[in-house]
């Protein structure tokens, strides 16, 4: 993943509120509701998937919160942390359907922390493996209790509420799509 503080085009010692508003101004700018029927609304898309990203790792860095030890690392191009670069990456696999390559970073991936537990979780959901979907999504918010995102996926999981997306012959659930929205909302609601 790219720097968030220059996706953002803000400065690493920029305050909360500066920082919501550089986001808050490529939001609409990048907004896919922006470009529909047009032919930029891919790349919108994926501008804004790129802008939101960027938001959640520096609030998670600010805050302190379950990636507080997060932090950018420039020099290597990469994060450190709980919500490291390799985190973004099976994320983003998941998201597109390549679960064969996520299965295969995160059985590489050495520290079976909370985000671990949550992305195998996320993963054994789109194959349709909810019984151990469930039991990783249960022990990632078991070992973040705090964490909204993985007591979100819990509640959806247990209540069956994850929608469902075609595409490229692959059925399942996005629940990145579902941490994406409440992200989202989370911002609207400040």
């Amino acid at each position: 993943m790219n720097d968030p503080y220059k996706v953002l085009g803000v400065s690493p010692r920029a305050s909360e509120d500066e920082v919501k508003k550089a986001y808050r101004e490529l939001a609409r700018k990048y907004h896919p509701d922006n470009y529909h029927n047009n032919p930029l609304a891919d790349l919108a898309q994926e501008k804004m998937k790129e802008i939101n990203e960027a938001y959640d790792t520096i609030q998670r860095m600010q805050s302190g919160g379950s990636s507080g030890n997060a932090s950018y690392n420039g020099a290597s191009g990469g994060y450190s942390g709980n919500y490291s670069g390799t985190s973004a990456q099976i994320r983003m696999a998941i998201q597109m359907g390549n679960l064969v390559q996520a299965e295969q970073m995160l059985n590489s991936m050495r520290d079976r922390n909370a985000e671990w537990h949550f992305l195998m979780g996320s993963l054994c959901y789109r194959k349709g493996w909810l019984d151990q979907a469930r039991q990783h999504i249960q022990q990632a918010a078991a070992m973040e209790p705090n964490n909204r995102e993985y007591q979100a996926a819990l509640h959806q999981v247990n209540t069956g509420g994850f929608a469902y997306r075609g595409g490229q012959g692959q059925g399942g659930v996005d629940m990145c799509d579902c941490c994406t929205l409440l992200m989202c909302l989370n911002c609207c609601c400040r």
